[in-house]
This record gives structure tokens, sequence and C-alpha cells, in this order.
């Protein structure tokens, strides 16, 4: 084995520490004097070996560490200790500062004589810049965390005990820093909330999913709630480690309670709007029932008058036929408003319907108003109710004869377009036929035709209508999937046009639309024994009436309690009720007859529009209706009586 000898491991050693640059590395004699420099020495602390051998190690000092004496309690230290270590400021050559690690080791050789000590020093200027800056930053933070009020910003440990508190939490929540870290912040909810988990879970969320945000009540101190939108984060280190919670409340007491007063204003401002709107409804419909209540009184009291001196009551019988009629019509204007007619969509060729409305329009509008009709050589057809579109253009004709009232000309036009939603966010894309009525009238201001179609609003006189006309027409428009639009300007005349959606091809349309109930009709006209149901007096005996004229027998009940008990003691062959009763409505009639009588027919009176979505499977008569009209739905109801029954009339039992 080859061995170095001393003086060439020394060398080595030499070596060693003069080519280190990162740590000053260097020797002292018992009193500081430097008697050894390397290249780290000389690079961070800038002197050359000949400029700083034989110098006194205080020199590195600052002014008031000298002054202090912190040189010489450092060689005392690592003399007496084995050992010095500190941080500090030291200087170089150039006068600047630079923070520096030192560790002197006192060098003593082999009988233990102190030969000096071993220095070595090194630059930490960057680190501590850096920590400073990470400090001042901390120092900032925490002071913008502490001097917030408006918001509870608090720090949790991975259980949920309060870490930290900030000003604002101590403000609405009414604890002081002393009183609440340590405790857990589930001591901030309501009891039935800390029953139920909610404290727990909202750690748990946080966790899972990176975010926890709520509002509800919470608890002060003093045992009062407040209303709190509650977020929570959770804190994790370097490796992904749960190490706590942040968690940010805010009081929204005073917002909550100013948003309750404001939705309770609104509902105020509802019900007073809605009872105007009621109001002139009352007004505008009462004035057309009366008018309509005055031609049927009075032609009945006319007709009764010549009935009892043998005279002909006809014409005055029919004056009531028509008011009556009217009165139907009105009621479906009023359904239409609402959006709550029954339609029957389907394909609808606008040109033939307009064409053949051709002698009502002159009729009503009179000769002082010259119609014209423009359309093209070919128009797709429109997916609309036809009776509604003839009366919705019979509305928008009589409103254009108003706006003209020296005469004029009235042009309906119709055409096809395409549509695409960013163009009209009140339509869906497709392709629509769009029909106008145009007038060359006085035409509207910006102010009334903001409110044209607003319901009961009208500029004609008091008493002259209801305001429903252009709240019918767009109404249907939108049943019909489309829309209504209306141009205006004063001393220009109105264009009014409803944009329909184009029907889908005829083998489409069969996909959608189930085929007719082809009904069997048994072959004789035997009579039946019918049930009539109306808690309306007058509507059940006419009703009954109607249904004894046409030969069946006819048992009266005033509710559907009284239709229940008079089934249970005898036979009847159908069921007619009304739907609109107290306690128990004809539908729910007829869902209780399902359970015990499955095969007893029931037809469903109604002046509603719709019906649960139960009772639509039922045979249904609308309100108003002819015997005529009675007829054809017990004709069609005869198909749940039994063919097998015996013949003669089945009644009810005697005394019922």
């Amino acid at each position: 084995m080859i061995t170095a000898a001393p003086e060439e491991s020394g060398n080595r050693f030499e070596l060693l520490v003069q080519s280190v640059t990162d740590y000053a590395i260097y020797m002292l004699s018992p009193n500081g004097i430097i008697v050894s420099w390397n290249a780290g020495a000389r690079r961070f602390k800038g002197y050359d070996p000949d400029e700083i051998i034989g110098q006194h190690f205080s020199r590195f000092y600052t002014p008031e560490d000298q002054a202090a004496g912190i040189p010489a309690r450092a060689l005392e230290t690592a003399e007496h200790e084995g050992r010095f270590e500190a941080e500090g400021w030291r200087v170089r050559k150039d006068g600047t500062r630079f923070w520096a690690s030192v560790v002197i080791d006192p060098i003593r050789n082999a009988s233990g004589v102190l030969i000096g000590f071993a220095k070595v020093t090194r630059d930490l200027t960057e680190r501590r810049m850096a920590e400073e800056a990470l400090r001042v930053s901390e120092e900032r933070f925490r002071l913008l965390v502490q001097s917030v009020t408006d918001y509870a910003i608090y720090m949790l440990d991975p259980v949920g005990t309060v870490t930290s508190w900030n000003a604002g939490a101590q403000r609405f929540k009414g604890y002081t820093a002393d009183e609440i870290m340590g405790e857990n912040f589930s001591r901030f909810y309501s009891d039935e909330d800390r029953l139920a988990g909610v404290p727990v879970r909202a750690l748990e969320t946080a966790a899972r999913e990176g975010r926890f945000e709520a509002e509800g009540w919470r608890i002060r101190k003093d045992g009062s709630r407040f209303w709190a939108s509650v977020v929570i984060d959770p804190i994790r280190n370097m490796m992904g480690d749960l190490v706590g919670f942040a968690k940010v409340t805010r009081d929204l007491t005073e917002r909550r309670e100013a948003q309750l007063a404001l939705e309770e204003a609104r509902e105020a401002i509802f019900q007073s709007q809605k009872m105007d709107a009621i109001g002139k409804l009352t007004g505008g419909v009462a004035h057309d029932f009366n008018n309509l209540l005055a031609v049927i009184v009075g032609s009945l009291d006319l007709a009764k008058q010549r009935l009892a001196t043998g005279g002909d009551v006809s014409r005055y019988i029919q004056n009531a036929m028509t008011a009556a009629e009217r009165g139907a019509t009105l009621t479906q204007r009023m359904l239409a408003f609402a959006r709550k007619q029954e339609l029957r969509l389907g394909r609808v060729d606008c040109v033939a319907l307009v064409r053949n409305m051709a002698a009502l329009l002159e009729t009503t509008l009179g000769s002082t108003v010259t119609i014209e009709t423009r359309f093209p050589l070919s128009l797709s057809c429109a997916h609309a109710d036809p009776a509604q579109l003839e009366l919705a253009l019979v509305n928008l004709a009589v409103n254009a004869r108003d706006a003209m009232p020296d005469g004029g000309r009235l042009i309906i036009e119709g055409v096809e377009l395409d549509v695409l939603a960013q163009q009209r966010p009140d339509l869906a894309s497709g392709r629509y036929v769009r029909l106008s009525v145009i007038d060359e009238g006085d035409g509207m201001d910006e102010a009334t035709l903001s409110r044209a179609r607003e319901p009961f609003f009208t500029t004609k006189g008091v008493g002259k209508g209801t305001g429903l006309g252009l709240s019918m027409v767009h109404g249907f428009a939108e049943q019909c999937g489309g829309s209504l639009i209306i141009s205006s300007e004063p001393g220009q005349g109105t264009t009014v046009s409803m944009w329909l959606p184009v029907a889908p091809a005829e083998s489409d349309l069969a996909e959608d639309i189930p085929a007719p109930v082809e009904y069997l009709y048994p072959s004789d006209d035997q009579p039946l024994v019918i049930l009539a149901v109306d808690d309306d007096d007058l509507v059940l005996t006419n009703t009954a009436g109607m249904l004894e004229e046409l030969g069946h027998t006819v048992f009266q009940a005033g509710s559907a309690a009284d239709a229940l008990r008079m089934l249970e003691q005898g036979h009847i062959d159908l069921v007619i009720t009304d739907y609109a009763m107290p306690h128990m409505t004809g539908a729910q009639l007829a869902d209780a007859l399902s359970e015990t009588r499955p095969e007893l027919p029931v037809v469903i009176i109604t002046g509603f529009a719709e019906l649960p979505q139960h009772a639509t499977k039922r045979l249904r008569l609308d309100k108003p209706f002819k015997q005529a009209d009675l007829a054809r739905i017990v004709s069609v109801a005869r198909q749940g009586v039994s063919a097998d029954r015996s013949s003669g009339v089945s009644g009810l039992p005697t005394g019922l």
C-alpha cells in the first residue's frame, strides 16, 4: 500500500481549500490575525491575500459590532465552547455590506494548546433578501387580513379548529381572538345544522371538490342570528397534503332583509297592477256582456209576450242565439289572451283561407275600406288553427278599419321566409309564413306602440272595447310557435305581422297526430238512462231538458257526492257531469267511477280550456253547447253501453 508523505498530504489539503469559491475559508491566529486566505474569501470579500493577511479579522465587522466587542466575543466563545456560529452583517473591502453565515472553530496542537482558529464564512445575502421579501409580503398580507372589517377571514386546521382571527370576524361574530382561537368553528352554526352535520360536510366538500360555498343562518356570540355567505377553500402544502382551510364569511343580513323588503314591495305592486288589470277587464268585458245580455233578455222577454198572444217568436229566438254565440266568441278571445284556448293545429292554406274570408271581411269592414291581397304564386301551408287564425285576421282587420275613420286601403299580405335564431330571439330557427295586415291609418307614436300588445290597453273610447284584440292575436301566434310584430309611425299607417311556422309535410304530420278514433254506433236508437251532474241548478235543468227532448231518461244530481249515492241505488247507462264543482270535480268523480264502475262511460262538460292530464282521456263537451252538440257526444258515448242489456228503459228505484 502506497501512502503520501505528510508534506504531500498537507499540500493537497491546501489546494482543496484554495479551490473553494463559494465559502471564505481562512485561518486566524489566537488573537484574531488573518494568517491564510482562500479564493472564496477573495471573491466575496474583495481583498487579495497580500492586502488582508496580517490584518485583524474584526475589519469585516460593522462599526456597531466592533464597538460592541462582538469579534472578541466570537473568538472567546469558539475557544471555550469549541464552536461559534452566527449570522449577521459583514463589510466588504468596498464598504458594501453582505449577510454572512459564520462558523469559527478552534485549532489546537497535539498537546491541546490553542494555536489559532478556522473561520468559514458564506454569503447569504440573496437568501436573506428573499426571506425578507417573503416576511414583508406575509406581514403586509397579515395587516391586510387583520384590517378587513366587512369579511370574517380566518384559518382552520384540518379538523376545523380556529387558528387565526381577523377584525372582521370579531366585529360581526362577537368573539375576540383569545376567546375563539383553539375552538371548533362549528359553534358558529345553529343547533339544527350541527345535528344535521352541516359543518363536517362543509369541510369534506371543500377538501374533496376544492371549494365549498353556501348561504345560511349563523350564530353570534350573543346568540343572535345573522345571514351569512360562506366560502371555504382547502390549504395544501407543496406535497399536496391538507394542512387546513381558509374560511371567508360575510354578513348579508341587511342585504337579505332589503331583498325581502323589495320582494314584498314588488308583490304589492304586482297585486296593485293585477287589481288594476282586473278592473279594466271587468269594465270592458262587463260592457260587452251587458250588450249581449240586453239582446238575450230583451229578445226572450219579447218572445214570452208574443207566445202569450200566439205570435211568431222565431225572430227573437234567433236574436238571442246570435247574442249568445257572440258571448262565446268573447270568451274565446279572453282565453286566447291568457294563452289558454284549445288549439287544433294543422296545415292551413293561408291563401285559400283569406280568399274564403272575402265576403265576411267586406261585410264587417264596410264600403269605405278597400281590401287588397298580396300573395306569391306559391306559399307553403302554415302550422296553425284555421278557426283561430280567421278570428285573428278579423280582429286585425277591424283594428285597421278603426284606424281609418274616413276609409282607406287595407292590405293583407303573405310571404314565406327563413329565420335564424340569432336574427330573431323570439323565434326558433326554421321557415315561417308571415301574414301581414297593413293599413293607411293614423299610425301610432312610440309610446302607444310600446303598449299596443299590453293586455287591456286600448286607444278606443270607454266601453268601445276590452283591449284584448291584439293580446289575443299575440297569444295565438305564440301558441302556434310563432310571434307577432307591430310596426307603425304617426301618419304612416300600421303593419301587424303574424309569423307562423311552416307546417310539416303531411307524411310527418301523420306520424305526430294520432289517427281519429272510429266509433261504432249501435243500430238502434234505444233511449239511455243518463245521470246529469251539475252544481248550478239552471245549467243542470237546461242540460236535463235537452237530454229529455232527445228521448232519454234523465236523473239529476247537484253534486258529485249525490251522484255517487244515486249510482249505488240503480242502473245508469251514462254520466254527464260538469267539471268545476266544489268538494269533488267532475274529473275526480270520473276517477272514482273508474274504480267501481269501469264500464260506465262519463262525459265531462267544461268551460275551461285546459283539464288535468288524466281528465283529457275522457269524453269532453265544451260550454256553451247546443242540443245537436249534446246529441253527438251521447252518440259517441253509446259505445260504452252494454250491447246485451235488456230492452226497455232501466230506471232507478222508486223514491230515489
